[in-house]
């Protein structure tokens, strides 16, 4: 019997507050707001995951430099020894050691790139699905005004 009264209590105090809530545009402040959080999730997201390839990318192209600049050292040495097909296979080799390395940190930054725009968008499709239904409800059609 207890629990039956409270749920009528419950259910006579939601009934009767709604109407409030809805006369004074409650729910479209809920879906906006509701919205705004999303966006700036999603924003969160991206900028981190953006941040983040940046680093990644700026970490292997040093790499690929630093790899590049000691090759190319020692085949200044192999050359300055007369020793010239060394000297150019270590050449060769530094180019493409620090041209795979750039091209792996393009490839890795531009992955992240994507998925943080994916991410953004999608926050932003359900904040503003979020924000029509709340506006499409018609609160105030349904409990009068």
């Amino acid at each position: 019997m207890k629990k039956s009264l409270m749920v009528g209590l419950t259910a006579l105090v939601v009934g009767s507050a709604l109407p409030a809530f809805a006369a004074d545009g409650f729910f479209d402040r809920l879906g906006d707001r509701i919205d705004r959080r999303l966006n700036a999730r999603g924003e969160w997201i991206d900028d981190r995951l953006d941040a983040r390839g940046d680093s990644i990318n700026e970490r292997l192209d040093a790499r690929g430099d630093r790899i590049d600049e000691r090759l190319d050292e020692r085949a200044d040495r192999a050359l300055a020894k007369g020793r010239t097909k060394l000297a150019g296979r270590l050449d060769r080799r530094g180019d493409r050691i620090d041209a795979r390395l750039d091209r792996r940190g393009d490839w890795r930054e531009n992955r992240l790139d994507r998925l943080g725009n994916y991410a953004e968008r999608r926050y932003d499709r359900v904040g503003e699905r979020i924000d029509r239904r709340l506006d499409r409800r018609g609160w105030y059609r349904r409990f009068g005004n």
